[in-house]
């Protein structure tokens, strides 16, 4: 988590306030909170509707600044959600890649570059070391090694909340396509149908006669 932040002002907007709560958690993006991404779960203990105690990544110093910024009382990780553990970075054993691509789904800072039945590899320098691609690989040929000491630092933090924004926002267009998409195929397949049945036709018209403005 990132350095120590100052106490929160009175009445403080909660939109600041998970901002500033987000500052400190570490952007692994890893979900072991309960809640998909740092983010959203900073929004919810702005909300109060969350404990602070919730990030396995963050450990007990993230617990503790979190106390501070928020004047609440310092709390033992909660081991539901995990064990604090030295941060890895995920690595794939490139000789046993099958290119399935499930890694490349689930990576929520897009640190995993690859193609359909082609080797994949991972961008270490952006990797958060969520562990969501060890589960994921089918073949088993993901392994994690320690993250370098120089890579857990608010620098790192900044740019994988970057990448998990920027990914978020892609994957909501990609969507959003797909909806427009089926919503054009069903409009077409109804008026296929309506065509070659009079009765479908009829109330078709019945309907767009009722949705004209009323002069």
């Amino acid at each position: 988590m990132a350095g120590m932040t100052s106490h929160p002002a009175p009445h403080e907007p909660a939109a600041d306030l998970a901002d500033r709560i987000d500052a400190i958690l570490p952007q692994t993006q890893c979900e072991q909170c309960g809640f998909h991404g740092c983010r959203p779960y900073a929004e919810a203990i702005a909300r109060d509707e969350a404990p602070i105690n919730q990030c396995p990544p963050g450990g007990a110093e993230g617990i503790r600044q979190l106390a501070a910024l928020l004047q609440r009382p310092v709390l033992p990780l909660n081991s539901v959600n995990g064990v604090e553990k030295p941060r890895t970075l995920a690595f794939i054993v490139e000789a046993d890649c099958i290119g399935c691509t499930k890694c490349i789904q689930v990576c929520p800072v897009d640190a995993i570059v690859g193609a359909s039945k082609m080797m994949h590899t991972v961008i270490a320098d952006d990797c958060t070391g969520c562990e969501l691609c060890v589960p994921a690989c089918p073949v088993d040929c993901i392994v994690l090694r320690p993250m370098p000491a120089e890579q857990i630092d608010g620098v790192h933090a900044d740019a994988a909340r970057n990448h998990f924004q920027r990914r978020e926002k892609r994957m909501a267009r990609d969507r959003m396509t797909h909806a427009n998409e089926l919503a054009a195929r069903k409009a077409s397949v109804d008026r296929e149908i309506s065509k070659s049945n009079p009765v479908l036709e009829a109330l078709a018209r019945a309907r767009a006669k009722q949705q004209e403005p009323k002069s």
